[in-house]
């Protein structure tokens, strides 16, 4: 009985560099990311139930920071003021983009111009939008005082350092900088859809509101998830928007959980407190990205 043997071809050493260098590229940046990451966080997590003040103490303290956290008047404040600014924001800027989006849509003049006008503010950090917001709304240099030298001398619009409104100024500055950007991701998903469909719609008689909302708004359900979870994400991680425009005043009227973490963590010296409140922000964000990736998944599977 005669055996064969299969000779076994030795790649060539270059080739076998070759094949490692992606790994050894990416290797620094999965490094870094897993310590400065998700090691910070890990590392937050364990000063949340610590004695920790002006300098870090590993001595278990149980819920102590957590139930000092939900009795300090200041985070429910800046809870609440999240929910307004939140939802005020993420609404707006999804009514915004889709109108726009829309209008875009129907294929009219200067389209690139415009859409260059409302995706520009994209292009600023929400550090100088907060500036020139700041400015602009400023009563004794902005449009307060605009107004005023045009005339209007009974015109008032001091939102900025009126503690009930300020925090709407901050709705303002967000949906201002992120409008366009939901308009861009709409606008995509609008060209995305099939022609073939519009055209048998409208042969049957359909108006083109009805088409758009019940045949091409529904068909971008994918585009509205993806838009509402990064405002979403956008409006719970909001500091330097903040600290640029009201600096969490008047008083701390416009204090969000971010710059409440802030404040506790680095200025008041309670880091264990601003530790809690740093992973009660990873709460929520988990609480929003957890059923949205349990629907993809699962709708991933069902296909």
């Amino acid at each position: 009985m005669q055996v064969v043997t299969a000779k076994v071809k030795k790649k060539p050493l270059l080739d076998l560099v070759a094949d490692q260098i992606p790994k050894l590229v990416l290797s620094p940046t999965i490094l870094m990311t897993v310590v400065f990451i998700y090691g910070y966080v890990i590392w937050t997590g364990v000063l949340s139930f610590t004695k920790s003040s002006f300098l870090p103490n590993y001595k278990f303290a149980g819920t102590l920071q957590y139930e000092k956290l939900f009795e300090n008047d200041r985070w429910g404040v800046a809870v609440d003021n999240l929910f307004v600014f939140g939802g005020l924001f993420i609404l707006i800027c999804l009514a915004l983009g889709i109108f726009i989006a829309i209008l875009l849509d129907q294929r009219i003049r200067a389209e690139g111009a415009i859409r260059t006008v409302f995706l520009y503010p994209m292009a600023l950090s929400f550090i100088v939008t907060g500036t020139a917001w700041k400015w602009i709304l400023n009563p004794s240099l902005g449009l307060e005082r605009l107004v005023k030298d045009m005339g209007f001398e009974n015109f008032t619009f001091d939102w900025l350092v009126n503690t009930d409104m300020a925090i709407y100024t901050l709705v303002i500055a967000a949906v201002w900088q992120s409008s366009g950007f939901v308009m861009a991701l709409f606008l995509a998903g609008l060209r995305s859809i099939d022609s073939s469909i519009i055209k048998a719609a409208q042969i049957d008689g359909a108006s083109l509101p009805k088409i758009y909302l019940r045949i091409i708004l529904p068909s971008l359900r994918p585009v509205f998830f993806s838009a509402f979870i990064i405002l979403c994400h956008i409006a719970i991680k909001s500091f330097d928007l903040v600290k640029a425009l009201t600096n969490g005043g008047p008083g701390y009227s416009t204090d969000l959980p971010a710059t409440f973490m802030y404040a506790f963590s680095f200025t008041r010296g309670q880091i264990g407190l601003g530790s809690a409140s740093a992973m009660m922000m990873l709460a929520g964000v988990l609480a929003i990205l957890i059923p949205y990736l349990y629907s993809e998944l699962r709708g991933t599977r069902n296909a």
